[in-house]
This record gives C-alpha cells, structure tokens and sequence, in this order.
C-alpha cells in the first residue's frame, strides 16, 4: 500500500485551523488503499506524529522517517497547511525537488493565489469583474483621506498573503484606517484595502481528478458578525447555505467563472473561490488553494451536497497526484 503524508501545521496564524483540517482528512483516507501517516511541520521541525508512540523526525533529503524501526519512504503528501509554508509555494518546491507527489496546485500556481495582489493582477485582462484595491506596503505613507477618496468607505483591509480572515477588517472612518492596517501588518508585510462591495457572499469549490473537471456546488454564507471573520468562519456565527439561494443563471455564471480561474492559474487537486455578487455580477476576491477541511469548512459541505464523500475523494486526490507525477 501506499504510504500517504497528512502534511499539516505551519508558521502562520492558521496553525489551528490546520491542526482541525488535517484530523479530519486523516480520518477520511481509505485505509484498505493506504497506509496515512500524520507530519507535523512548525518551526522547522518535522515529525510523524503517532498517538501513544513517540514522535519520529523527518529525513528532508528524502522525505521518509524511521517508524518503529521500519524506514518509511512517503509517496504523496496531502498537503493540508493553510498559509506559510503549505500555501505560499514553498512546501510544493521541496517537494518537486525530492520528487514526492503532492495534493495541491504547483508551485507557481500556489504562490500567485497566495498573494491576493498579484493574483488579482494575473487575472485582470479575463474579464473578471473585481474590487477596486490599493496594495500597502509596510512603511509607506498612506493618507486615510486618499484611501476614502479613491475607494470610498467601507474598505476591507486585509494582509495581502493569508487566511482564515486574520487581521482583517471593514473599516468605516477614516480614523480607523490606520488601527486596522497596524492590526493587518501583524500578519503580513504588505495589506490590500479593497473596497466594499455590497452583496451575496458566495464560494465555490472545484476539482480536477483524474482528467476529470468537477465544479462543486455553490455556498451561500450569511454571517451574523459584522463580515465572514474568523468567529463566523470558525466558530459557527454564520449561517452556510448549500446549494445558494440565487438564481440558477448565478449559480451557473459562478461555476463558469471557478472553472475559467481554475484553467487560467493552471491549478491542480481541489481549490475554492470566493465571490461577492452584487446583482447579476460574482465579484471575484481571492483563491484557496488549500482549502479548509474542518467540521465548518466549506467544501466537505458542498462535496456531500454533490452526492459524493470525502473518502471517495480524496482517494482521487491521491491517485490524480501520483499520476501527475508520472506524466
């Protein structure tokens, strides 16, 4: 059988968050196909984790590790880090060097998603329609005025790689621009202030496994907080309706679009896109490339509402991603 890694952890905020998904998807592996296996990387320290047993270190120059005195050579890794290093690129870099399969988008394709900005950019001549954004950079000079000026109030302030809606804000004034770019800037050097569009909140999934494009139901997500924080996303103030109450033309145009941006960034395994639609127009905000895979999370939602399971998928994600390194 082959030996599956349920990568999680990381150096970033979203540790938690991690720590949640990655239990869940190493209990939704088909142990008849194969034999999962829990590594925790934070800090630099890289060990599978067995209950009850001590941990074993991991050898990066392979990607294996002694278990219970049996070297153990890992073939896929399920990678289930949200943030650095899981979802920026660098995880996927080491390992297209050591040749180890892996469940998410490329490198390249993980990095550019990671940077709201820089996405938002590659993406701009597709049609897409998008926030109006200014991108701030630790350091610079911002006037509150500009800002309301150029985007009007409310913005968003939110730090330019990240997730799980840390250090992000709806700023009404002008004298709350500041406060909330310091908070932001605890999570990341550079912030991105879009404006508000007001609408629907609207996400969807989307996988292609084993030459197969499957575009997943789309969630509607109504927050009882000010916006999808972290307490709506995470700690259940938010009502998450799936299928969404919009027209089927919407819901057909969102899938459309999840599958344009998908082909567009060469995107692989499973991601997520977020909209905002305000009338008839999905307002594109940001991809998830390693999306959530907790109690909460959006796509085990809109994977049982397509008649699936997660074990039948991810079981395609292990076998698309050993595939994928054989072509």
């Amino acid at each position: 059988m082959k030996n599956v890694a349920v990568v999680f952890g990381g150096d970033s905020s979203e540790f938690v968050v991690s720590v949640q998904s990655a239990a869940n998807v190493y209990g939704w592996i088909d142990t008849e196909k194969y034999t999962p296996y829990m590594v925790k990387m934070q800090h630099g320290c890289w060990r599978v984790q067995r209950e009850g047993m001590p941990d074993a270190q991991v050898d990066r120059n392979d990607f294996s590790a002694l278990v219970d005195g049996v070297r153990v050579k890992f073939d896929v890794a399920l990678i289930v880090i949200h943030g650095a290093p899981g979802e920026n690129g660098v995880l996927q870099s080491y390992f297209d060097i050591v040749g180890v399969p892996y469940s998410t988008c490329s490198a390249f394709a993980s990095m550019l998603t990671f940077n709201k900005a820089a996405c938002k950019a590659f993406l701009a001549d597709t049609g897409l329609a998008m926030a109006k954004a200014m991108l701030v950079r630790k350091g610079d000079s911002v006037s509150a005025k500009e800002v309301a000026e150029k985007l009007g109030l409310p913005v968003f302030v939110k730090p330019n790689s990240g997730g799980s809606s840390f250090g992000v804000a709806k700023v009404k004034s002008e004298d709350a621009l500041h406060r909330s770019l310091e908070e932001a800037f605890r999570e990341d050097s550079e912030v991105i202030v879009e404006e508000f569009i007001d609408g629907t909140e609207l996400t969807c999934g989307m996988m292609a496994l084993n030459g197969v494009e499957t575009v997943l139901p789309v969630t509607e997500v109504v927050s009882r907080n000010e916006f999808f924080d972290f307490g709506a996303k995470y700690q259940g103030l938010s009502d998450e309706i799936t299928p969404a109450r919009i027209t089927p033309e919407a819901t057909a145009l969102v899938q459309r679009t999840t599958a344009q941006i998908y082909r567009r960034l060469g995107c692989s395994g499973i991601i997520r896109v977020d909209y905002i639609l305000r009338g008839d127009t999905p307002y594109f905000l940001e991809v998830n490339t390693v999306p959530g895979m907790t109690a909460a999370s959006f796509i085990p939602q809109q994977v049982r509402a397509a008649g699936m399971s997660m074990v039948q998928v991810l079981s395609s994600v292990i076998e698309d991603a050993l595939a994928r390194r054989k072509a």
